[in-house]
Formats: C-alpha cells, structure tokens, sequence
C-alpha cells in the first residue's frame, strides 16, 4: 500500500540524471544572461530614463497624423495582400508535406526541411532579402509577409490535414479513388475549420510583422518609426507605436470574433 504522504510523483526528489539536467540548465541560464550584458546597475537606471523619454514623447504628435494613417493603411495592405498570397501557396505545399495525403515520405520531409527552413529565418530577414531583389518599396514587404506566411500556415495546415478524421478518406480509398481525389473530397473538407483558425492566426501575424519592415525599407509605417527616432522626434514615435498597438490589437480582436462566430471556437 503507498505512503498517502507521499508527494506527487511531479514533486519527488530528481534521480542524478534528472538533477544533473536540471543544474545545467540553471548553469546554461546564467550563462545565456551574462553574455547578454545582464547589468543590475543597467535596470536600475533605466526607469528614469524611460520616464525621460515618455516626458519628452508626452502627448503624442498629431501634426503628421494624416500621413501617418495613410503609412498605417499601406502597412495593412502589405499584410493582407502578403499573407492571401501566402495562405493561398500554403494549401498545395501543404498538401505535399502532410503525411500519408498525396505524396511519399521522401517528398513530406523535403517539404517539411524547407518550411523550417523558411520559418527559421526571421521575417524581417526576409524584407532584407527582398529589398535586395526588387527594391524599396511595398513590394517586398508583400513578398516577405508571403513568404512568412507560407512558412506558418504551410506547417499547420499540413498537421490539420494529418489529424482528421481517417474514416471517410479510408471509405474512399477502398472505392479505389485516387490520392489527390481523396485529398479533395475527404481531407481538405474535414480539415477547412482548422484551415480557417489557421488562416485568422496567419493574418494576425503578418499585420504585426508587418509594422516593422519598414525599418528595413520595405514599406509601410516602420520607416517612419526609425526617422522619427532617428530625429529624437519622441512625439511622433509616440504617435506612431499607439497607432500600431491600436491596429494590433484590433486585427487580433477582429480574428477572435470571427473564430468565434464562424466556428465556435473561443478567441
């Protein structure tokens, strides 16, 4: 019979393994911070200097509001058309890298490398290789945002598809249809709901990504956060980071809304 005061097995004393792990990543924390210039006489000072800052960016410019909101406009055109774009390429690489849908192994983990790999590398990253490739401009935050949101929904939509429902895909199966007839009649329906949540949060990311490509020239209303700073103008940075958490938050306000009455699912 156990010990009824006996801990949980979550709070039992770790074996010398378990022990050793845990002092690691104690060890592997310190580290990390001390490389990264961590500085108590740092924190200290930097409230003053934030509320200096915020005293001289108090109240917020609206001498360039006009022209910022256009910028804010062109930052959510950037978004949209980037990650419809990017939704829309994400179904058929999906259907590639999901396993058991429409291609063999080989074909699914190739797919699967190159949306790593296109996830590992930071979308602002991206807005750099394209500014390179076809200029300043919209353009390439469009094609940066795409090219994110192909690396993001292109994983998750090829997981939706693998975690459906198997029984009407085998029924077609047995019938002798073809792989790509039962992607289209049975596995793409069943997974629509999860590709639409997916979707929302896609479009979520890229309207916040987006904000910031214009610090590397890639259009939209980042460019004009860095001349801001770049003049010590503090009241119209200020003016422009509360525009962007406005839309921020309303884009993912909006998405939750629209989970909630298009499939029920709490935002």
């Amino acid at each position: 019979m156990s010990d009824a005061r006996a801990l949980p097995h979550r709070f039992a004393a770790p074996g010398a393994v378990g022990f050793l792990g845990y002092l690691a990543a104690v060890i592997v924390i310190f580290w990390s911070l001390d490389s990264a210039g961590w500085s108590l006489d740092r924190l200290v000072a930097a409230p003053p200097r934030l509320a200096d800052f915020l005293s001289r960016a108090w109240p917020p410019s609206t001498d360039n509001l006009g022209s910022l909101a256009w910028k804010m406009v062109e930052t959510l055109q950037i978004a949209i058309a980037g990650a419809a774009i990017g939704i829309l390429v994400s179904l058929p690489v999906a259907l590639l890298a999901a396993r058991g849908v429409l291609a063999g192994r080989l074909v699914n983990t190739a797919v699967r490398v190159i949306l790593g790999f296109i996830r590992a590398v930071p979308d602002l990253v991206w807005a750099l290789v394209f500014v390179v490739a076809v200029g300043l401009g919209p353009l390439a935050g469009v094609l940066a945002i795409a090219l994110d949101t192909l690396g993001f929904c292109g994983r998750f939509f090829a997981d939706d598809m693998e975690n459906t429902d198997p029984g009407p895909a085998e029924a077609l199966t047995a019938t002798g249809a073809r792989r790509i007839d039962v992607a289209a009649a049975a596995v793409i329906p069943g997974a629509m709901p999860a590709f639409v949540s997916t979707s929302l949060f896609g479009l979520e990311k890229a309207v916040r990504s987006s904000t910031i490509l214009g610090l590397v020239g890639a259009g939209g209303i980042g460019i004009e956060l860095k001349v801001a700073f770049d003049l010590f103008d503090y009241p119209t940075a200020l003016s422009v980071i509360l525009m962007i958490a406005v839309v921020v938050v309303g884009v993912e306000q909006l998405g939750a809304l629209m989970r909630q009455r298009i499939m029920g699912v709490p935002g």
